[in-house]
């Protein structure tokens, strides 16, 4: 349990933190596809142009992908990110969402649906795209240098392992107090042979309880109490009044 809560508290304080803002700082470029893929000619109806042309607006280098690119691209990929269009229309709409992609073709970042009424291709969609462009208000160039990055992650981890140490010593405190009241509570007391049954002692030593022998095996009368000690399980309840209110409490009891 201890472990499935820590490894519980690791992953909500990197959720968290993932979650604070979209990652885009390794990332200059963007690269947009020359063709998306529900039309059938390059650059058809000037979407891609349009696309790369409202990415630049966001402060990126964008390249269409049939163009020449920076020689730092062409050595490493994953500098970049990949642009392309979906398209999601219907009967009645025309309807396209900007997605942008990692090297690995993992997504990094979608913008929401975009519209059109219009029912003319050539423009419709250009309008649904535009449209789509408006909702990513979050999505904002924000480079950084390697080792700016670097010192942020570091940050980051440092946060991580800040939290898990005071989980830890949140668990490792509750463990300890549990501990201290199951061994408060599971007092261990050793018998006696006495004429009628036993008196049990504990470790100071002191009388605790003197129970007597009943017809019933491991069942006992708490003699000047009114209740019963019997067993359960491994260890032994003592159950009784006191003050008009029952008591139970549990022991080892060493025979």
């Amino acid at each position: 349990m201890i472990k499935k809560t820590i490894l519980f508290s690791v992953l909500l304080v990197s959720i968290t933190i993932n979650a604070q803002e979209i990652n885009l700082d390794k990332y200059q470029y963007i690269i947009v596809a020359s063709k998306f893929d529900f039309l059938k000619k390059t650059d058809q109806y000037q979407t891609s142009s349009l696309t790369k042309f409202l990415l630049e607006k966001k402060g990126f280098k964008v390249y269409l992908e049939n163009e020449n690119y920076p020689k730092e691209i062409i050595e490493n990929r994953c500098l970049a990110l990949f642009a392309s269009v979906t398209n999601e229309s219907n009967m009645l709409r025309t309807k396209n969402r900007i997605q942008l992609k990692d090297c690995y073709g993992n997504l990094v970042y979608q913008s929401k649906i975009g519209s059109s009424k219009i029912k003319e291709y050539k423009k419709a969609y250009p309008k649904a795209i535009r449209n789509a462009y408006e909702t990513m208000e979050d999505f904002e160039y924000s480079f950084k240098p390697l080792s700016v990055i670097d010192a942020k992650n570091d940050k980051s981890i440092s946060r991580i392992q800040d939290t898990l140490a005071s989980v830890l010593t949140k668990q490792s405190k509750k463990v300890k107090e549990t501990s201290k009241k199951v061994l408060s509570e599971l007092n261990v007391l050793y018998a006696q042979t006495t004429e009628n049954g036993f008196q049990l002692v504990n470790t100071k030593p002191e009388v605790v309880f003197i129970i007597l022998k009943t017809s019933i095996k491991d069942v006992y009368i708490l003699k000047d109490k009114n209740g019963t000690l019997y067993k359960s399980g491994t260890n032994w309840v003592a159950e009784y009044y006191e003050n008009n209110k029952i008591v139970q409490k549990t022991y080892q009891v060493k025979f």
